[in-house]
Formats: C-alpha cells, sequence, structure tokens
C-alpha cells in the first residue's frame, strides 16, 4: 500500500489527470467537465467511492451534480478504463497506474482492499492473465472481463497494530 512518507498524492493525482487527458486526446475522447470532475473527486483518495461521495466531494467546491451526470461520467471512465468499479463495495476507484488501457477489457485485474482504512491497491499481473486465459480457452470460454478482489489488510495497517492486539496511530492517510 501507499506509504505517506514517500507519497506525494498530489503529484499522483496530477499525472492520473495528465494521463487521461493525454489519452484522450490521442484516442479521440472526449474528457468532458463533468468528466474530470469526476474523476478529480474519485482521486482525492486511494479508497473506492461510491456515486453518491462522489457527489459530495463535488459539492464542496461546485454546485451538486444530478446521480444520472455523474453515472454517466463514470460509465465513461470505467469504459475507457480512467476508473474501475469495486463489484463488493459497489464503488469507484480512479485508475492511477499506466497499465491496463491498453490490454483491453478481458485483462485481469486484481484489487487489494484493506479491510481496516479502506485502501485499495490495484495489480496487473501478467502470470495471472496467462493463467486465466488458459483455464478460459480449456473451456472454450471467451472472457469479456475479469476482476479478482482480495481483502485483507494493507501493509501500514499491519504495522499499526501492536504485538498486543492493539491498533496505534496509522502510519499513512491515504487523503
Amino acid at each position: 500500500m501507499l506509504d505517506d512518507s514517500d507519497h506525494d498524492h498530489q503529484a499522483c493525482r496530477s499525472r492520473a489527470v495528465a494521463r487521461a487527458e493525454e489519452r484522450c486526446r490521442v484516442e479521440g475522447l472526449r474528457l468532458t467537465a463533468q468528466r474530470r470532475q469526476v474523476l478529480e473527486a474519485m482521486l482525492e483518495s486511494h479508497a473506492p467511492v461510491s456515486a453518491y461521495e462522489i457527489m459530495d466531494r463535488i459539492a464542496e467546491g461546485a454546485r451538486r451534480p444530478s446521480p444520472i451526470s455523474v453515472y454517466r461520467a463514470l460509465d465513461f471512465l470505467v469504459a475507457n478504463r480512467f476508473a474501475h468499479r469495486i463489484e463488493s463495495r459497489n464503488a469507484f476507484l480512479a485508475c492511477i497506474e499506466e497499465h491496463g488501457h491498453a490490454a483491453g477489457p478481458e485483462a485481469p485485474l486484481v484489487f487489494l482492499l484493506c479491510e481496516r482504512c479502506g485502501s485499495a491497491t490495484e495489480a496487473e499481473p501478467a502470470e495471472l492473465a496467462a493463467l486465466l486465459s488458459g483455464i478460459a480457452a480449456a473451456e472454450g470460454f471467451q472472457p469479456s472481463t475479469s476482476v479478482l478482489e482480495i481483502r485483507g489488510l494493507c501493509a501500514a495497517c499491519q504495522t499499526s497494530e501492536a504485538p498486543d492486539g492493539h491498533l496505534h496511530d496509522h502510519p499513512h492517510s491515504h487523503n
């Protein structure tokens, strides 16, 4: 998980928005003001957020968007892999990594979801892609999407729990 001592979240947010803008320019996609606003609201943390939490975040500094406009923006962001849907939480996570969009929607994503702090880390292991592709091919199955969610404790939350079982100050924040 991200450790705040080494993580410049503002730079992380800026890179993610710049990547989205560049991909939209190159691929002829429209990153409208509403879509950008929704992406930026998701990028306020590394934790998955619901559509209504996104609306609340936007409403802090601008007019509150309608649910349908947020869901339409989310549809665009997810379809173009600028964001991912975390099914088990009915929430969305901005994609901060450069991986994913070129591999296509069938490339497997793995989400490591911390049960204590709520953070999420995404990975796209090539080994898993090959394994899942082989399993699907053996069954004559053509996958359209593969998502694996793994719940547990991130590294920071593990270190914040003392040997006596008591929690100590969390060593990082995801904001």
